[in-house]
C-alpha cells in the first residue's frame, strides 16, 4: 500500500477576511461592468441638461412674445365737455358794436398800395350818420400830409382850449402838436381840383385835412 502524503494541518490555514452583506464564497463582480455604467450616468445626465435647455428656451420665447392689444383693457376719455367757443376773427379795422357809441376811435395800420408804405391811421365814428353805413365813419392818416409830425385825435375840451389856443372847441378833434393845426371832423372843405375832403381846418396853417381812407362796411366788420 502506498504511502499517502499526510493531511495538511488545518491550524496552518490562513483564514479568510469576512466582508459585511458578501456571502462567503461568492466571488468578486466582473470588472468589465464598469465603464458601462459610467457611460449610463453621462447619459442621464447630457438628457437631463438637454431637457432643462429646451424648458429655458421655450420659457424665454413666450416672455419676449408681444402681448396681444385685444386683451387691453380701454380707459375711456374723460368728458370734458364742449370746447370753449372762439369768437369769430375779425376780418376789418374794427366791428359795428364795437365802434356804435359816437366819437368812438380805434388805431390801425394802413398800407399805401402805390408806394407799400405803411402808417398809423385813425378811424372814428362820428356823431351823425347810421353805424351801418360807411358815412358813419372818418378813416385818416395820423401822418401829417406835410412833415414828419403825427396827428393825434384831441377829445378834451380843455386841452384843446389852453394847449392848441382854440377856444371854440365844442367837441372832439384832430390836432397837430406841431403846428397846433386843428382839424374838425364835421365839415368838409373843398380843395382844388373841387375835391370834397373831410376834415376842415379851423385852426393853423396846415395846407390840407388829413390824408382820408375810404371804409366799406362788409356785414358786422368794418373794412377799407
Amino acid at each position: 500500500m502506498a504511502d499517502l502524503p499526510p493531511a495538511p494541518d488545518d491550524r496552518f490555514k490562513a483564514e479568510m477576511p469576512v466582508i459585511p452583506g458578501v456571502a462567503e464564497g461568492s466571488k468578486p463582480p466582473s470588472s468589465s461592468t464598469a465603464p458601462l455604467k459610467i457611460v449610463g450616468g453621462l447619459v442621464g445626465v447630457l438628457v437631463v441638461v438637454v431637457a432643462a435647455g429646451t424648458l429655458l428656451s421655450h420659457s424665454r420665447r413666450k416672455a419676449a412674445q408681444p402681448t396681444d392689444s385685444s386683451t387691453q383693457v380701454e380707459v375711456p376719455a374723460p368728458d370734458l365737455g364742449p370746447p370753449p367757443q372762439t369768437p369769430p376773427a375779425m376780418r376789418g379795422i374794427a366791428t359795428i358794436d364795437a365802434m356804435a357809441k359816437p366819437w368812438s376811435s380805434t388805431t390801425f395800420e394802413y398800407r399805401n398800395a402805390l408806394s407799400g408804405e405803411r402808417f398809423p391811421s385813425l378811424l372814428l365814428r362820428l356823431p351823425a350818420g347810421s353805424p351801418g353805413q360807411p358815412s358813419g365813419y372818418w378813416a385818416f392818416s395820423l401822418k401829417a400830409p406835410y412833415g414828419n409830425c403825427q396827428l393825434e385825435l384831441v377829445s378834451d375840451i380843455d386841452r384843446l382850449k389852453n394847449e392848441y389856443g382854440y377856444k371854440a372847441a365844442r367837441h372832439p378833434m384832430i390836432g397837430n402838436p406841431c403846428s397846433l393845426s386843428v382839424f374838425d371832423p364835421t365839415k368838409m372843405t373843398n380843395l382844388p381840383g373841387n375835391v370834397w375832403v373831410r376834415g376842415a381846418t379851423v385852426q393853423g396853417s396846415d395846407l390840407r385835412p388829413p390824408l382820408g381812407i375810404e371804409v366799406k362796411i362788409e356785414g358786422k366788420d368794418i373794412s377799407r
